[in-house]
């Protein structure tokens, strides 16, 4: 019997395949090829049945139902515990059917259609994104809502697998407006609001059911990404708010939800109010917390949202005592010396001031504006007050620290001394008179209209001192204020006055740079939080700092503090003030043509920065500050009694 008669023994895959030679041997038939989707499928399904018969709708998470965060004083008292999550629940009767609609078009254009999930929108949601459109997103209006109801926000494939059962099970016990309508009260809007209420409250100031067409699409844009789209918080953000709400309208024309007629009368941007506050945060303490979740942002680099969802424990530095007595000093010499109802130019007088600890960067204490529910802006913490005279430290202390090019670029670099001065022959000349090239002093001054850099300093002298960061070089300047603790952002252009204090720092920034002289030479970064803690847990390592880093040589910081208090003895002896701590304080001047006025003084336990300013509604620049209160020299004595007020020097009725 040949090995060809044997008969084949049946195998139960034939494969590869018998009888067959080369290629095709190696190809499955379409029987082979039929079985395996069948039990790839089979599988799946089977899979799939045993998840969804293994998941149930939970119960509503914490995420619905958020508690506080609550603020601590730097004594571990409590500040201010911001109630519950901002969010007032609403029938979807009482939502138009224009916002509805909006929020439809945004977001899930076949809701209604729809079992709770939907493939086709997960495709369309990458293919839109690979080719940079505008899109809807990927989940359904269900599968957001059992997100936001009964799961984390967590992105995971478990969480993921969750939602689409869920979704699937939330479409066959609930209807779609049950499901619209919880969706619209558990969706975050930005600015602190869940939910459609508290969105159209926070966004203009009227209920839910008072919602145009227009700012029901602006609203619905936000669920796109609050921080991205808020239109207050930046160009950007306005830009791509317009975008959005434009696209919404003309989805809502495309998918048969409006009428073209109707799109058509929206054609103006609904700008929304500016950012209020709640009643909780009145006075100083919105200003407070906006400090210090301004720092818990970049520290731990948690979202205005993830803040939202509450649950935190914040223990601040701020005392209660000084922000107390900061308040009344600046509220007090306000009231005694601004009447706008008796002189123009004392209308509308604004004034911020911050209180650094030097020796660590502790932020103290700030005044931020009159109450924060009612002015939002942080007048401590903005970023748009020249700072005058007050910057001129930074170039001695560049100068001395880093010499000067007499005869300019390309000459070699010399030491100077805080008492060199300019002669009438424009050469920087030492403390004794000798200038680079040996001169004798002569009759050269110093005098009257030749300072010394320490005279220049305490009264006038910008064109000593832009003469002075020139021979410097005014990056070597720039970078000395930015190592003192002051942010490059806020730096001027270098162009010629740049020197005399164009640079616009912020109050509690011009407070931690003053702090660097104090601390001799040694720089801290202002911080206003020193531990986070959410479920008994430490988030962000807020107890553990960075180290002091030395940014000044002890030698120059000791020496521009030295001409700093004759400064501010100065200019406290003006004010009537009777500090019995040596002060070190700079300030801005008769000379100076910008529209603000600063004071800023160091002691060895504590730097505050103040400063004042005029603004009005709609003009974007600073109103001249020449006659505030009067009497006053262009209102840059107020500063210093403010000042002097806090630090509980001054004599009562004294006068500057």
């Amino acid at each position: 019997m040949t090995a060809e008669s044997v008969p084949r023994r049946k195998r139960f895959l034939d494969y590869p395949r018998h009888g067959r030679r080369g290629v095709r041997r190696w190809l499955p038939s379409w029987r082979q090829v039929l079985s395996v989707i069948t039990l790839c499928v089979g599988s799946v399904l089977g899979l799939f049945a045993l998840v969804y018969a293994s998941v149930d709708i939970p119960d509503e998470n914490a995420a619905a139902n958020q508690e506080a965060n609550t603020y601590y004083w730097a004594d571990g008292t409590q500040m201010v515990s911001l109630g519950e999550v901002n969010r007032n629940i609403v029938r979807l009767s009482d939502v138009p059917e224009s916002v509805q609609n909006a929020v439809i078009a945004a977001e899930n254009e076949s809701f209604y259609r729809d079992r709770g999930v939907s493939f086709k929108g997960i495709l369309r949601a990458f293919s839109s994104t690979a080719q940079g459109q505008e899109t809807q997103g990927g989940s359904t209006i269900t599968q957001q809502y059992v997100k936001n109801t009964y799961l984390s926000q967590e992105q995971t494939v478990s969480r993921k697998v969750k939602e689409f059962v869920i979704s699937l099970k939330v479409d066959r016990t609930k209807s779609k407006k049950e499901v619209l309508q919880g969706y619209l009260n558990t969706s975050w809007f930005g600015r602190r609001a869940y939910g459609i209420e508290a969105a159209a409250q926070a966004y203009y100031g009227i209920p839910a059911k008072k919602l145009d067409p227009s700012q029901g699409a602006m609203l619905a844009s936000l669920l796109k990404g609050a921080e991205l789209y808020d239109p207050a918080t930046g160009k950007a953000n306005h830009e791509r708010a317009e975008d959005r709400w434009k696209w919404i309208l003309d989805r809502q024309v495309k998918a048969g939800l409006m009428s073209r007629s109707e799109r058509e009368k929206y054609r103006t941007f609904p700008e929304p109010r500016k950012q209020s506050m709640s009643t909780s945060l009145g006075g100083q303490t919105g200003y407070l917390v906006d400090v210090a979740n301004k720092y818990i942002r970049q520290r731990a680099l948690l979202t205005d949202q993830e803040l939202a969802h509450g649950g935190y424990k914040i223990y601040t530095t701020f005392d209660k005592k000084r922000v107390e007595q900061l308040r009344a000093a600046v509220e007090g010499v306000l009231s005694k010396d601004i009447d706008p109802k008796k002189r123009s130019a004392d209308e509308g007088v604004q004034a911020g001031a911050a209180s650094v600890r030097p020796s660590d960067g502790a932020l103290l204490a700030l005044y931020g504006g009159p109450d924060a529910t009612k002015q939002f802006a942080n007048n401590a913490d903005t970023s748009g007050v020249p700072a005058g005279s007050a910057f001129k430290p930074f170039v001695l202390a560049a100068a001395l620290k880093d010499g000067v090019r007499p005869q300019g670029e390309g000459s070699d670099r010399e030491d100077i001394d805080a008492d060199g001065f300019y002669g009438k022959d424009g050469k920087l000349r030492s403390s004794s008179g000798e200038s680079s090239s040996g001169d004798s002093p002569g009759d050269d001054g110093p005098d009257e209209s030749h300072p010394t850099l320490r005279q220049a300093l305490m009264s006038g002298g910008n064109a000593t001192y832009a003469q002075l960061g020139r021979a410097v070089g005014l990056e070597r300047v720039r970078d000395t204020a930015v190592a003192s603790g002051l942010l490059k952002d806020s730096m001027a252009p270098l162009e010629q006055t740049f020197p005399i204090g164009t640079s616009t720092p912020s109050a509690i920034r011009m407070a931690g740079a003053y702090g660097t002289f104090a601390n001799h030479g040694l720089q801290n970064d202002p911080y206003s939080v020193t531990k986070l803690l959410k479920g008994g847990t430490s988030i962000g390592g807020f107890e553990s700092r960075a180290k002091a880093r030395r940014t000044l040589d002890k030698d120059v910081a000791d020496d521009v503090s030295d001409v700093l208090r004759e400064a501010g003895r100065k200019r406290l002896d003006d004010v009537g003030a009777r500090i019995t701590d040596p002060v070190a304080a700079g300030y801005t001047g008769d000379q100076d043509r910008l529209r603000s006025a600063w004071f800023v003084g160091s002691t060895e336990r504590v730097s505050t920065a103040v400063t004042m300013f005029r603004t009005k509604p709609g003009e974007p620049q600073l109103l001249p500050v020449s006659d505030v209160g009067g009497d006053s020299s262009r209102g840059n004595v107020l500063p210093a009694r403010i000042w002097a007020d806090y630090m509980g020097g001054r004599t009562t009725g004294a006068e500057g």
